[in-house]
């Protein structure tokens, strides 16, 4: 059964880039179909309302949020957008689209059968990742922690990136940089406010919830371009301890393997001491030493309530 869903609202959260989002919201601008409703959720030290003001052919509503949290900010998007919007989408600042990216993905959601959840727009210039070659290795994939599939996530709570993708493609996960869904996917589900400040891995959590009852896919029409802001970035330490806790809780919260995750966590250990030692970069040290803060942190809660519980 077709659905023939036209009207879209967008919600951005964005914090500290207005240079980006101008540039974000001229790429909609041109597009040759315009969204119903644009919601910026602003976390920024100094307001960008003064940007959004300048797109007045846009349908713009400005929201002050008070602290970033990319979960919060959508989430509370979500609550600002229009009654009559069948499709919601969440856009990152620093994105910008192919012309006639939003006409295609539109001409995909007006033949969407109902089990179509969501879906993301093409990425054009994913970034080339050197680390991908031992993660797509046998070995990663007989432990159950990658695959060379795209869009997929491993029974250790790894996820594959889905990357550019030469033709419509069904995943299990959505990146939520450029990504839309229908409406009612939002009376049950929303963005994990356990994700707060840098919310790393809350789209992952988002969309693989949401795929467990509806099919996700990336539009292969639909493209968009990312050019990662260096702006609201955290430091490499505090990303590593992130990546780590945030890894085991999405784990743990899905019932995923948590001891093919710690296989995951030390790979990405690993990872980031070699390349340290390969390119003499103190942020991969940085980083790899927030990974064993984190991970020393959770093995000694785990003997400690292990030893609880044994003594009972």
């Amino acid at each position: 059964m077709k659905s023939y869903l036209q009207k879209i609202g967008f919600v951005v959260a964005t914090k500290d880039r207005p240079d980006d989002l101008g540039k974000m919201l001229q790429s909609i601008s041109d597009q040759s179909i315009h969204p119903e409703q644009i919601i910026i959720v602003d976390a920024s030290v100094e307001p960008v309302e003064k940007i959004t003001i300048k797109f007045h052919q846009l349908n713009i509503k400005y929201v002050r949020h008070p602290w970033p949290s990319a979960s919060k900010q959508r989430n509370a998007g979500i609550k600002s957008i229009g009654p009559d919007i069948e499709l919601i989408g969440f856009l990152d600042d620093d994105i910008v689209f192919e012309l006639g990216a939003m006409e295609k993905m539109l001409d995909f959601w007006r033949q969407a059968p109902e089990d179509i959840g969501g879906c993301a727009f093409n990425l054009k210039n994913p970034v080339s990742r050197s680390e991908l070659a031992l993660k797509r290795s046998s070995l990663a994939k007989w432990f159950g922690i990658y695959s060379r599939k795209k869009g997929v996530v491993m029974p250790s709570g790894w996820h594959t990136l889905t990357g550019t993708v030469s033709k419509t493609t069904f995943v299990q996960w959505l990146p939520s940089g450029a990504s839309i869904w229908r409406r009612n996917i939002f009376e049950k589900f929303r963005f994990d406010e356990y994700f707060d400040g840098y919310s790393y891995l809350e789209d992952l959590d988002f969309s693989f919830s949401v795929s467990k009852n509806h099919r996700l896919a990336v539009v292969a029409e639909a493209g968009f371009y990312h050019f990662p802001s260096p702006f609201g970035r955290i430091s490499h330490y505090r990303f590593g301890k992130i990546e780590v806790a945030n890894r085991l809780y999405f784990v743990r919260k899905h019932n995923l393997s948590v001891p093919r995750c710690y296989l995951g966590l030390f790979l990405r250990l690993l990872m980031s001491s070699g390349f340290a030692v390969k390119t003499r970069k103190i942020t991969y040290l940085q980083r790899a030493i927030g990974n064993c803060s984190i991970i020393a942190q959770s093995l000694f809660y785990m003997r400690n309530r292990y030893a609880t519980v044994s003594h009972r």
